[in-house]
């Protein structure tokens, strides 16, 4: 049986509403694969519980596949029976749930309501006239980011107002996702946060009984690995276009973030990678950064993945494809991709560390109180080039920060990266004074630097540290 592993808060939520003897209305949202399904079964174990999920078909054909659902599980002698309408099904639940606590999960909401755009109406008319009376437990659940807020939550939805709690489920963070491979090095865990975004699909599909390299190689550079089609085969349920898609995200994992940068590159218009670059952040595969402290320079936005598996996929997958379908998929991680991959782990090793920088510092392990945490980037007058700073951490009251420089590579972090981080102390906007600096590596530090923490002038941060 597989291990069911995080979700600890949310489950809590779930447990503590499920506890209250009136009706409550949850909606779970979050990006494909995320784990949404999972955690609702996790917490519907040993409950009564009618779990519906819907498919891509007809409202009659859904209407009767939940009916058999309802019907097995609360009259179990009917199960093969159907009711006419959407409309009688919901008054029969509200029926069985006057009495005694029932959840009712409806899954994959957003095919229903592409079919029957009525559907939140029709739930909205049964919670006034019934189920609010009752004990029943509705779970609204999809993968649908803007369908959910926009159709689900926000003031112009019928079911505004009706819900008692909502959940967007986000990726795991890095020491979520190290729970599944605890017998792994911290090296290794990073690396498999890195190739899987800690979207607890993908991170699940790591046998730790296996070295991180075999399970590479078996899941992506295989013809027979579930990774290595996952690239088309998420876009597809995603998106029409797909071509057009897989272009866009191709040309941000080459590197290329900028609007006019992506469509030169992909070749398709400006207007056209803006619509779509809209919907991949709506999807939850691309996001959109700006420099911190300069949050309203229109002029410094930048545009990520932030889907660890796409980006590695898009970057090394399709000049691959050659070598994996004649077998030779194996060879060719090991001559072209295992030496680039400290590469490909610097911007998420930077991930990583901000997120060490935010938990850190609101908890008191800096000089200051850090409560944001970004990046910046721009112009170095001084030396008139184009500079970024990795890990950029503020104290908004205090108008304070820390700044960290992060390296996650197979050789020593010396003086030099510490003076190119002092040099940029004075770049931030909005007088932010710099009141501690920090490095982040994955290997050692010099003894040079050793020796400069114990005058307080850095804080050094090594990747064990960080787990």
């Amino acid at each position: 049986m597989t291990r069911f592993i995080g979700r600890e808060e949310e489950l809590k939520a779930l447990e503590t509403a499920y506890l209250k003897d009136s009706f409550q209305m949850a909606v779970i949202y979050g990006r494909r694969r995320i784990g949404k399904t999972t955690l609702l079964r996790q917490f519907c174990k040993d409950k009564k519980a009618v779990f519906f999920t819907a498919i891509k078909t007809t409202v009659e054909r859904n209407v009767e596949l939940f009916s058999q659902c309802a019907l097995k599980t609360l009259v179990p002698e009917m199960s093969m029976s159907s009711f006419r309408t959407l409309d009688d099904l919901c008054t029969f639940l509200g029926n069985q749930s006057q009495g005694e606590r029932v959840i009712v999960v409806i899954d994959e909401l957003p095919y229903i309501a592409r079919k029957e755009e009525s559907i939140t109406s029709i739930l909205q008319k049964h919670i006034d006239e019934q189920w609010q009376f009752g004990k029943m437990f509705l779970i609204l659940c999809g993968s649908s980011i803007s369908f959910m807020e926009d159709e689900v939550l926000s003031e112009k939805s019928p079911l505004f107002g009706r819900r008692t709690m909502q959940l967007r489920l986000d990726a795991f963070d890095y020491r979520q996702t190290a729970l599944f491979c605890p017998s792994w090095s911290v090296y290794d865990q990073a690396i498999a946060y890195g190739l899987t975004g800690g979207v607890a699909k993908y991170i699940t599909l790591f046998d730790e009984n296996r070295t991180l390299e075999d399970n590479i190689v078996s899941l992506f550079f295989s013809k027979s690995g579930y990774l290595y089609e996952e690239a088309d085969n998420l876009l597809t349920q995603e998106f029409r276009d797909v071509d057009g898609y897989s272009r866009i995200i191709e040309t941000i994992a080459s590197g290329a973030n900028q609007v006019q940068e992506i469509a030169d590159k992909s070749g398709i218009s400006t207007a056209n990678v803006s619509y779509c670059l809209k919907n991949l952040m709506e999807t939850g595969i691309v996001e959109r950064l700006q420099a911190i402290t300069e949050e309203h320079n229109k002029k410094k936005t930048r545009y990520i993945l932030t889907d660890g598996m796409l980006c590695f996929w898009y970057r090394f997958i399709p000049e691959a494809m050659d070598a994996i379908e004649i077998g030779k998929g194996e060879q060719y991680y090991q001559h072209n991709v295992k030496p680039q991959l400290s590469s490909f782990m610097g911007g998420v090793f930077e991930k990583m560390c901000r997120h060490y920088t935010l938990e850190a510092g609101i908890t008191g392990a800096f000089p200051c109180t850090v409560t944001r945490v970004g990046t910046w980037w721009g112009t170095n007058l001084d030396h008139r080039e184009e500079t970024d700073i990795d890990v950029v951490g503020l104290d908004k009251m205090r108008k304070e920060a820390v700044i960290g420089e992060c390296k996650f590579r197979n050789q020593i972090t010396d003086k030099k990266v510490y003076d190119a981080l002092v040099e940029r102390h004075s770049l931030l906007h909005e007088g932010y004074r710099v009141v501690q600096y920090l490095l982040f590596s994955a290997s050692p530090f010099s003894d040079w630097l050793i020796e400069e923490e114990k005058k307080e002038k850095v804080i050094l941060i090594r990747l064990e540290e960080m787990y």
